[in-house]
């Protein structure tokens, strides 16, 4: 990126919105919210899921279109018809569900349509070369010329920020940007933040994670059902006092208390999985109203053991067994069938048909519950399905048919829970179930995994947030390349320990491993 040399502007404002309005289909979605920012800042937006965040920034990078208010850039009326347009203008987006094209390369991603030319043809050693630049930036190990398909969720993140860094931005808007990065990413992408505020970048930070904001934000804008709530420096207010704005409420408690524990029966348990080069000999028990945390650094094999019990990826052995029963499993089909689901980390690739209405995704895990003997679909039981779980859920939609690509994103989160939990299934994977998700739904959904548990399903939580693991489970398995190297339990255990395994600093005795 391109520095900018002692910017005299620095501080001062930048953008400016005032009494911004915008309706969706049967709902407001932002009602005269007003917004500010200054060169050389970040100033966060923060509010629930449903608040109006996304929105606003979709409006300001020309992604969609105000119906009322105005917006000034640089000192003008302006009003953006299209991203490509905004970014002429030096305003740049990171969003919250990823826009990478899977088939191309990283460097083609971060150039796409920028592409440098040669005569008449790509520039292929000055696209691979520019492109190293803005990766380097970041401190990552990402190949230009790997394909984006071959990437971890964290990955394609950081290879979203490296194509916003290539725009030489002097508005940069981050929505969740650190939701997929472990602590040593979110340290790099702070000190690029800082190299920006330096350069005089005025950067719109969004995120769920409200503790890390004191490191970068400086103010810090709360939004609550669509209207603007208030404005204030980030150093004159507390997080508490930020909640209980958002949700016009205060949360004395981040993690429920536990309302029953495991019993001794062992419901789910697995030994010796192998999938050569991504991870080895891996066993664990399940108990029945347990929840059992995944633990470890990106990469480690987490999620990828928890797809391959699944059946989304081949196993090359191993043994799974549930209730006693070894099971063969071969794909999602066979998985779901015995009673097992997956909940992906990337819900929108993975977990949600976002072209679907909201009560169509509820039941598609589950349709032979909402059609009759001949096969077809019931469509009064089909809703009446549909409004038990958006109700059980909180899930914020106008209607049942609603088109689910429309909602947030914490609310089609909740949406592919539903699915799962119509499904009734008997043990579920949650890969990430709060990424994304805003502090009072994930209290909310913490309290679903407890009473899930407590109904006798065995939950695993598989998450890059060790208060949120220490805060749930029962027991943890800690997981460094590919091997559990320990499973501890969790009332005996505290962040240190769970990190020094999950670095591959020793190997516990690891008990409730399934023998051969």
């Amino acid at each position: 990126m391109q520095t900018l040399s002692s910017p005299p502007a620095l501080g001062h404002e930048i953008l400016r919105l005032e009494k911004v309005t915008k309706r969706f289909p049967g709902v407001l979605a932002l009602d005269e919210v007003q917004f500010d920012l200054r060169r050389g800042e970040v100033h966060a937006v923060c509010g629930e899921n449903g608040a109006g965040k996304s929105t606003l920034m979709k409006i300001i990078s020309g992604q969609y279109q105000p119906d009322g208010g105005t917006i000034a850039y640089k000192g003008a009326q302006r009003r953006f018809a299209s991203v490509l347009e905004a970014e002429k203008a030096g305003i740049a987006i990171i969003h919250q569900e990823l826009n990478l094209i899977p088939h191309l390369s990283v460097a083609e991603n971060i150039f796409l349509a920028r592409e440098p030319k040669r005569g008449w043809f790509i520039d292929r050693a000055a696209l691979k070369r520019q492109s190293q630049a803005c990766l380097d930036r970041l401190g990552v190990d990402i190949a230009p010329d790997a394909l984006v398909k071959s990437l971890s969720v964290a990955q394609c993140q950081m290879v979203e920020i490296a194509k916003a860094l290539s725009l030489n931005a002097e508005v940069l808007i981050m929505d969740e940007p650190t939701s997929s990065l472990t602590e040593s990413e979110t340290a790099l992408l702070f000190q690029v933040i800082h190299d920006l505020k330096h350069q005089g970048v005025g950067i719109v930070y969004i995120s769920h994670r409200l503790d890390e904001m004191a490191a970068i934000v400086d103010r810090v804008t709360v939004l609550r059902d669509g209207r603007y709530v208030s404005t204030q420096d980030f150093a004159a207010t507390t997080v508490d006092e930020i909640v209980s704005r958002m949700v016009g409420r205060s949360l004395d408690e981040k993690f429920p208390e536990r309302t029953s524990a495991p019993t001794n029966e062992i419901l789910f348990s697995v030994s010796g999985l192998r999938r050569a080069g991504v991870f080895h000999d891996v066993g664990f028990e399940l108990r029945r109203g347990e929840i059992l945390g995944f633990a470890g650094l990106m990469g480690a094999g987490r999620t990828e053991v928890a797809r391959a019990i699944f059946g989304a990826d081949p196993l090359d052995a191993g043994r799974i067994r549930l209730g006693g029963q070894e099971l063969t499993i071969t794909s999602p089909r066979d998985a779901i069938g015995h009673g097992i689901a997956y909940l992906s980390e990337d819900r929108k690739s993975h977990g949600l048909a976002v072209k679907m209405s909201v009560v169509q995704n509820l039941t598609l895990a589950t349709m032979d519950a909402v059609s009759n003997r001949f096969g077809f679909i019931d469509f009064k039981a089909e809703a009446e399905a549909a409004k038990t779980y958006i109700d059980m859920l909180s899930i914020r939609t106008p209607s049942e048919h609603q088109i689910a690509k429309l909602l947030s994103g914490g609310n089609q989160q909740k949406i592919v829970i539903g699915k799962w939990l119509f499904r009734q299934s008997r043990i579920l994977f949650f890969d990430e179930p709060t990424r994304g998700i805003d502090v009072g739904a994930k209290f909310a959904i913490y309290q679903l995994l407890d009473r899930l548990a407590a109904q006798g399903i065995g939950v695993v939580l598989i998450s890059s947030e060790l208060p949120e693991i220490l805060g749930l489970t029962d027991r943890v398995a800690v997981f460094h390349e590919g091997r559990i190297t320990a499973v501890l339990t969790t009332r005996d255990t505290n962040q240190e320990e769970i990190m020094h395994y999950a670095s591959g600093h020793g190997r516990a005795g690891i008990t409730g491993v399934a023998a051969e």
